[in-house]
């Protein structure tokens, strides 16, 4: 009885083994593939196809394309994207290659039943680790500006700089922002002096869309890219979901208020131009921990953009021009009667001007071959007054870039192109509070020339192959060359494996990117001829779509490490009055594991959880040290729920911050330490409530709910003329509880 039993077993499961190998075999030789379009020929990203009465589906990747396996049943396939009518069409054969052109949409009534629209997507059919964050996923938080469009995101951090100016700096694989290549529409931008306020440059209302890319990237846009890429796309007049008019209001109980305005005008069937407006005000200066300094600057902010487009049949324009100004205040406030004979002030005025042109011109459209010119330029004018610390700066910046694509054959594609960056910094500044040193002076430069190219072969959409190099030549550091490549593979639909590696450049400049130090009494001390920065980073990636009780579990697991060979140290640790600018002697890495997981229980309600862990390490003064100021971990707990109707949406949100290393304290007269050596985790809740109508919204919410604060941020508060202040101990939030409303309006095309 027991061999019987046995031999039948053995017998059920080669034939079961079979069957999922036939499966996987039908899986792998059965896709559905093809590209999503508008009227206009653009490719459409994020939009949703599935077989009609199933629940298998996928989303259209970055440039508009999708892959989708095929049942032996089902023929009818169901396309959508907010903004267009349906289309559903009919596919009778299995490995069918589809271009699919979607209609602007018509009027929808007052109240409709529709799916959600999806707000952080991992583009499934990207060679990179990407993950596009939508205007849907934007409006769940209190979206001012881009450093506060990532509170739902497991992957970017911001954080203060500091506790005194109000600078911010995002990190991404558990370093600092200056490793991170920020882009607006694939144009290089707010570097320099513009990165420490820059993150409070582009307003939440202007943006479409956010892709961030993790580990090395593409060399199409430069060789800046390190750690990662984070690309802003904003709102375009040719675009059909473009409004006539919107605009959305702002308050929040830190006095607070934001107004933000945007029109688009169809001047004829290719011609379309749009007008952006924000205006900020923080009209009080808060000081909720009683230390004596604001914990939110006043800022005061104006930025007005106009665009404009033509949309040819192979002739592509697009041009814009973008002027802001903005004064930040902070320092010392008084409380009641108390006067301060000599406060110590923080006044930062800035004035920027940008300007760009793209120019596409497609000679074939079934082998998309094209050839595009980019050209962007920036001035970026501040006057910043630490104390009786100076710092002025005009950066000018020049960017060019000429590419050309095309698909070789069905499975190859190609790319090349000519880059030109080129910074100027003319620098005017005082790095001590003794008045009566006179101000120093320091003009410099780079250009960087560059080629590269990229080639790419894709072999059913199941494995995907992208190699590139690129070679450039600084004027400062001469020639240098950038390699990258990438491998996806998919056995099916449901997983999906990545692996990247790639080198990464940056040249420092030193006084630009961190003159927020300046609101401190450390004293600057930067050593002569600094390299540029010089590192690999390596990644691996496993993403599953799991189909479960008619829905999708969504699974990611990343691994990312970066290894620099050459770094400019930021040594905080050796002197404890000081912050040394240094060449790496030594090893200087981070390592860092991702797990994240998302499923939607019921219909309307969308979940992720997430966790991350990090090792980052530096070789300070001859010590391997835990970089300071860099949490080891990080939880969160993302919730999104939209009643039937679409007529109210819920959103909570709970970081989980972990601890980290302090900068090495010093001991006080008294026998205690400046301040602890390492600092323990934290929690953070956000919660925001929306009432929908026909063509407005209103929400309220509060952030910091949880009211956490850290203690005396700034050390020696009460005496900032001293030699033991110092703004730079900051590791998390310094004002408590927030709450907010808000309004949002929208006139749409009819």
């Amino acid at each position: 009885m027991f061999f019987n039993h046995f031999f039948k077993y053995k017998t059920e499961m080669k034939y079961s083994l079979i069957a999922i190998l036939l499966f996987s075999f039908t899986a792998l030789q059965a896709q559905v593939k093809g590209t999503v379009k508008d009227n206009l020929g653009d490719p459409i990203a994020g939009a949703n196809l599935f077989w009609q009465g199933t629940t298998q589906g996928t989303t259209t990747s970055a440039d508009g394309t999708f892959s989708l396996s095929k049942p032996n049943d089902k023929h009818m396939l169901v396309v959508s994207f907010i903004g267009f009518e349906n289309d559903t069409i009919h596919v009778s054969n299995r490995n069918e290659t589809l271009d699919i052109v979607l209609r602007e949409g018509v009027e929808l009534s007052e109240v409709n039943v529709v799916s959600r629209k999806l707000g952080t997507m991992k583009l499934r059919n990207s060679v990179m680790n990407e993950d596009m964050i939508s205007s849907a996923e934007l409006s769940r938080a209190a979206c001012c500006n881009l450093g506060e469009s990532f509170v739902t995101n497991p992957s970017v951090d911001v954080t203060y700089s500091d506790a005194a100016t109000g600078a911010k700096q995002i990190k991404l694989l558990g370093l600092s922002g200056t490793y991170v290549q920020m882009m607006t529409e694939n144009i290089p931008n707010y570097r320099g002096s513009a990165a420490p306020y820059g993150l409070g440059y582009v307003p939440g209302p202007w943006m479409q869309s956010i892709q961030v890319s993790k580990g090395s990237s593409s060399v199409k846009n430069g060789y800046e890219a390190i750690t990662g890429q984070i690309n802003v796309e904003f709102k375009k007049p040719q675009l059909p979901e473009a409004d006539w008019f919107s605009a959305n209001l702002f308050a929040s109980s830190t006095n607070r208020y934001e107004a933000n305005a945007d029109a688009t005008v169809k001047l004829s069937k290719r011609w379309s131009t749009s007008l952006l407006a924000h205006y900020e005000n923080e009209t009080k200066a808060h000081d909720s921990n009683d230390d004596g300094f604001a914990d939110i600057p006043r800022v005061e902010q104006y930025n007005l953009w106009n665009r404009w487009a033509y949309m040819g049949d192979r002739y592509v324009f697009q041009a814009g021009i973008k002027v802001l100004t903005e004064d930040r205040n902070s320092g010392q406030v008084s409380h009641g009667k108390t006067f301060l004979a000599d406060p110590y002030k923080i006044s930062i005025g800035t004035d920027r001007y940008e300007a760009f042109t793209k120019n596409a011109y497609i000679f074939n459209k079934e082998k998309n071959t094209n050839l595009a010119l980019i050209l962007s330029g920036s001035l970026h004018k501040q006057d910043a007054l630490y104390g009786r610390k100076i710092y002025d700066v005009d950066q000018h910046n020049a960017y060019a870039s000429l590419l050309f694509e095309t698909e070789l054959t069905k499975r190859q594609s190609l790319s090349a192109g000519l880059s030109f960056n080129y910074d100027s910094y003319d620098q005017h500044y005082r790095l001590d509070n003794d008045a009566a040193q006179p101000l120093m002076k320091k003009f410099t430069k780079e250009a960087v020339p560059g080629a590269y190219v990229q080639y790419t072969y894709n072999w059913d959409d199941k494995l995907v192959l992208m190699g590139g190099i690129r070679g450039d030549h600084s004027s400062e550091y001469g020639y240098f060359v950038t390699p990258r490549f990438h491998v996806k593979y998919n056995p099916n639909e449901y997983v999906h494996f990545r692996l990247s590696a790639g080198k990464g450049y940056r040249t420092n400049h030193v006084l630009a990117e961190n003159n927020y130090l300046l609101a401190s009494s450390r004293r600057i001390d930067i050593a002569k001829r600094l390299d540029q920065d010089e590192a690999w980073n390596y990644g691996a990636s496993a993403s599953a779509y799991i189909p479960l009780f008619g829905k999708t579990l969504n699974l990611n697991a990343e691994y990312y490490y970066t290894d620099f060979s050459k770094q400019v140290v930021v040594d905080m640790d050796t002197d404890p009055h000081a912050v040394l600018f240094y060449n790496l002697h030594g090893r200087s890495y981070s390592q860092v594991v991702q797990v994240e997981a998302s499923y939607p229980f019921f219909p309307g309600f969308t979940f992720t959880a997430a966790y991350r862990w990090t090792d980052a390490k530096t070789n300070y003064n001859g010590e391997l040290m835990e970089k300071p100021l860099t949490s080891k971990y990080k939880g969160l707990l993302t919730a999104s729920y939209q009643t039937p109707l679409g007529l109210w949406q819920f959103d909570v949100t709970l970081q989980l911050n972990g601890g980290g290393r302090m900068p090495a304290p010093y001991e006080l007269t008294d026998g205690n330490w400046s301040w602890e050596r390492r600092y323990g985790g934290f929690e953070q809740l956000s919660a925001q409530v929306t009432r929908y109508f026909r063509r407005w919204s209103i929400y309220v919410g509060g952030e910091n709910l949880t009211n956490f604060k850290q203690k005396n941020p700034i050390i020696d508060a009460s005496n900032p003329w001293g030699s033991n202040f110092d703004a730079t101990m900051v590791w998390g939030p310094m004002h408590g509880a927030k709450a907010y409303v808000g309004v949002r309006f929208n006139l749409p095309r009819i």
